[in-house]
This record gives C-alpha cells, structure tokens and sequence, in this order.
C-alpha cells in the first residue's frame, strides 16, 4: 500500500500466451503493484498442459518478491464453446477467489494504471471505507486505437468501469468481465473516481500481432462454424478518434518503444458507415450533457 496502517488490497489478473499476443501483461501487473499487499497471477494453460508461450516463466523472473502469487488455471474447453467471452469472467474469478484483501484491485492484461492516478485510488478506497453502502470504485477509461497517440471515444466504447471491489461482499467478474456483479445479477452501488484512468491499449498493437489476438479472442465469443471467414486486420480512420497529447503510464516506456506502430491514421481516408449518423448524433448529445445514450453499466453511481 501507498499508505501505511491501512485496509489490505489485493491485486488480481489473469493471462494466457501473454506474449505471442503482445498484451503488456508485465507493465499492467507492475503499475497496481504499489497499490497492493499481494497480487494474485493466474496463468492460463490449455487441459493437459503444463507448458504456453513462455509467458509464466517471463512473468516469474520479473515478479519475484513474495506479494506476486502465481497460479496455473485450466482453460476449459466447455466454457470456450459457450461463447460469449464467458471464459474471461470465469478465469477472472479464478484470481479474485484467491484474493485475501478487504479491498480488491483488479487489472485486466492490456490495462495500465497512471502513476499519477495512484494516490486517487487509495483516496477512493478511504471513501469505501468510510461509506459501507458502497461496494466498488469506478475508473474512467482511455481507449488507444492504432496507435498510443490516438484515442478511440465514442458511445460503441465503454467509457467507465468497476476496477476496485469490496472483498467477500458476492461480488464476482460479469459475462466477458468488462465489469462485476453481484452473484444474483444485482447491479453494486460505486462511486466514480474523479481523475482516475484506465489506459486501455488492447488496439493499439501491430497489425501482425493484432491478427493472431483477434483470432484467439474470437474463439472465445463465436462457434467455430461462425468465425470470419477472413480475419486479416487492418487499421482504419473510424469514427471517433481523436489525438491524445498526455502523457502515458512511466511504466509503458520501453512497451511503447517496441509496440508503436508506424501508420498514421489521421493520414487514412475516412471510413464512412451509416451507423456513424447515429453515433455523431449520441457523442453530441454526450458532450452537452454527459449523459451517454444506452449505456450498458454493472454499477450504480452513488
């Protein structure tokens, strides 16, 4: 913890063939840990193996000190088949059922937390405390696409989401486990952290590596009879990016030095979708009022 004589937290994530995907499971691990009294580290294995991409033994050798608690997890193939990114919540539950902390700070591979904003989560788990109706912190999300330069903010990106749960409360890891729940389906009551980010950098691989993560993720969502037929990915002018000029997480340096990627994408012709009318119309009400249209959310705002 930052702070001492305070509640203990836990830090939890799950991986699997971290590094042939290029996630910057390390840097993501490494930006919580300050945070955290243990970090829970589940390493995801296909059944019957005992050897992946070498990501267990990379992430062992720069995560020795005893808080870091490394656990090996079966991918179960019955799972996969159901769709949906249900694995991701059940390998995501998987950590947290090891987490001992009162307080638990979850980290997803491809997330990073600002060491700027460190000081606002321990701020926020001091409201936790000294409110027991709340049950959870809300982080606000920054969402790279193509490149680390640019962002990707529309009402087709989540802008907001749980990282900071109450510990032992039947909280547990939601459908593809972009947020939680209560185990009853119960939306939890949390408090947005003002300031606090989530830098998302899971588009913003080279395409070659983007390739081989949008296949494996599309394992886990679709029936093999239903996969792309052609899932070869390219970057395109979207709707909804815009440059980002702020700085990013320390810890990202080196990352960030051999992952940028060379395209530049306000370069590229503009994209253009019907569907985008719709989501011009939903971000310009959003910049007038905040109030974003059809919002999915796990969490009540208290």
């Amino acid at each position: 913890m930052l702070t001492k004589n305070k509640p203990t937290v836990s830090g939890f994530t799950f991986i699997k063939n971290g590094l042939s995907l290029g996630y910057p499971i390390l840097e993501s691990i490494q930006s919580i840990s300050e945070l955290c009294d243990e970090v829970i580290i589940s390493v995801g294995f296909a059944p019957n193996s005992t050897q992946d991409d070498g990501t267990e033994e990379y992430l062992r050798s720069h995560l020795s000190a005893s808080k870091y608690k490394f656990i090996r997890s079966t991918w179960d193939p019955q799972t996969i088949a159901k769709g949906q990114g249900l694995i991701l919540s059940e390998q995501t539950n998987v950590a947290l059922r090891e987490c001992h902390g009162k307080y638990c700070q979850y980290i997803q591979a491809d997330e990073v937390v600002h060491e700027n904003d460190l000081p606002l989560i321990e701020d926020g788990i001091k409201k936790l405390e000294a409110s027991p109706k709340l049950h959870a912190l809300i982080f606000n999300y920054l969402h790279f696409y193509g490149n680390v330069d640019v962002l990707k903010h529309t009402r087709n990106t989540y802008r907001r989401e749980i990282r900071t749960i109450r510990n032992h409360q039947g909280i547990i890891s939601w459908l593809d486990a972009q947020g939680f729940r209560f185990q009853d389906g119960r939306k939890i009551p949390a408090t947005l952290l003002a300031g606090a980010r989530i830098f998302h950098y899971g588009w913003c691989r080279q395409e070659m590596i983007m390739n081989s993560k949008i296949k494996a993720m599309d394992i886990l969502y679709h029936d093999q009879d239903q996969l792309p037929q052609d899932p070869r990915f390219k970057y395109e002018r979207i709707w909804g990016l815009r440059p980002f000029t702020e700085s990013h997480p320390q810890i990202m340096k080196e990352w960030i030095a051999l992952h940028r990627n060379q395209v530049d994408i306000f370069s590229l012709p503009i994209k253009f979708e019907w569907k985008n009318l719709g989501l011009a119309a939903a971000d310009f009400i959003e910049s007038l009022t905040d109030y974003r249209l059809g919002e999915y959310k796990g969490y009540i705002i208290r």
